[in-house]
């Protein structure tokens, strides 16, 4: 059962119930056919913004998030094939929360949990697109101890036997359950890698009967990470704003890996086609500058303490200016020559750091500088999340951190506890 592929209304409320019995908790949900439904919900699980979906997608395709009633109305008039068995789902939208995922194998009666892969971006970027990294690197012991258990208890009440994936949200310390779905994810070849633990090879032999005791499987604690990046098709469509969202947009994906998580990142930005600078210039256009204000002063500091030039547009560099980041300001579209487009045609940066507005109907200033980017081939990253890792990639290479290792050396560091 996967909370965003369920076809039948049903099955969504057998699975929440299912996880009520767990005690695992989910994100407040509704579903609606008609728009005075739509607007109940939304009421009834506390206001905007909200995600909506059909009520069955693959790769999120359909899934959007709305910030208010006007959004609301204009999604549900272009819903098609909605009825009471195929209603739409909505869900209230997690802020500021750290994404991970959980691969496991099952017999039907025990589980195996190699490692888990955290998330880079925050929630709201499909999990296909979103950079990962595995054993993760920020998220608590207790958090961790609790994602295991909840993925225990889900695959045993499903009797899972062979592979499952589960994607969590942690919102203010809280766990709560996105996904379960009793299959092979997109993940698994990451996790055998970087684990060397052969998921598909251990899956096919629970399936066939053997038990998880049989394999003696156990727990690993690793001196590397691996880092997977999404890759885009962003080159092949220069006028499509390459700007993330539940939607999944990627159409491939590498693996970087090193003893140090920032230097595999930095790998795994360079095997997706994103060669990261070592010096020069980075553009700077934050749009929420007060819900992450403490990240976006951090990426700002690390930039100026490498040594970076850094240009902004005229609300970042006031924003910046109060922490003591030097910026040069560089002016908006409308606000004459030479603006930020110049100086990406230009070559005068080597990176770009653009946040979008949440909402659709956000400054057409954004759109035109990522599409920029594409089309003179200038680096570019459009979260704060993403941003923080890239300096930190930059630094880790700059300092030579770490050394060019075999796969098979990588797997040899691993200890069985």
């Amino acid at each position: 059962t996967s909370i965003d592929s369920i076809d039948i209304a049903e099955d969504r409320d057998l699975f929440r119930k299912m996880m009520d019995q767990l005690e695992i908790p989910m994100p407040e949900s509704g579903m609606a056919t008609n728009i005075d439904e739509a607007l109940a919900c939304v009421k009834q699980i506390g206001g905007y913004p909200v995600m909506i979906r059909p009520s069955f997608v693959l790769g999120g395709r359909g899934m959007e998030v709305i910030y208010d009633e006007n959004m609301l109305r204009e999604y549900v008039a272009k819903a098609v094939g909605v009825t009471p068995d195929r209603p739409l789902l909505i869900d209230r939208f997690l802020h500021n929360t750290l994404e991970c995922e959980a691969d496991a194998l099952s017999d039907g009666e025990h589980v195996y949990i190699p490692s888990v892969m955290e998330h880079v971006e925050l929630a709201g970027v499909h999990s296909g697109d979103s950079a990962c990294i595995i054993p993760p690197v920020t998220i608590t012991e207790a958090n961790l101890k609790t994602i295991k258990d909840y993925t225990r208890k889900i695959a045993e009440s499903l009797h899972v036997c062979g592979l499952m994936n589960m994607q969590y949200a942690i919102e203010d310390g809280k766990v709560f359950v996105l996904e379960a779905n009793p299959r092979a994810s997109r993940t698994v070849p990451l996790v055998s890698k970087v684990c060397n633990t052969q998921m598909a090879r251990l899956a096919t032999r629970l399936m066939m009967g053997e038990k998880l005791e049989d394999l003696k499987l156990k727990d690993k604690k690793f001196k590397h990470h691996g880092a997977k990046e999404a890759v885009f098709p962003f080159d092949k469509f220069p006028k499509v704003d390459p700007v993330l969202g539940p939607e999944m947009r990627s159409t491939g994906e590498v693996l970087g890996l090193s003893e140090d998580f920032a230097l595999a990142y930095y790998k795994s930005q360079e095997a997706a086609g994103s060669i990261l600078p070592s010096s020069g210039a980075v553009l700077i256009s934050l749009s929420d500058k007060t819900n992450l204000c403490d990240q976006a002063i951090e990426v700002g500091q690390r930039f100026q303490e490498l040594g970076f030039k850094i240009y902004a547009t005229e609300g970042t560099a006031k924003f910046y200016e109060k922490a003591g980041v030097k910026c040069e300001v560089v002016n908006k579209i409308a606000e004459g020559r030479p603006n930020v487009l110049d100086v990406i045609l230009n070559k005068q940066v080597n990176l770009i750091i653009n946040t979008p507005w949440a909402r659709r109907d956000a400054v057409a200033d954004e759109s035109a500088i990522r599409k920029a980017a594409i089309k003179y081939k200038t680096p570019y990253i459009t979260t704060l999340a993403a941003a923080l890792d890239t300096v930190k990639g930059i630094a880790a290479a700059k300092a030579g951190k770490g050394e060019v290792k075999s796969l098979q050396e990588y797997h040899a560091s691993i200890e069985e506890v």
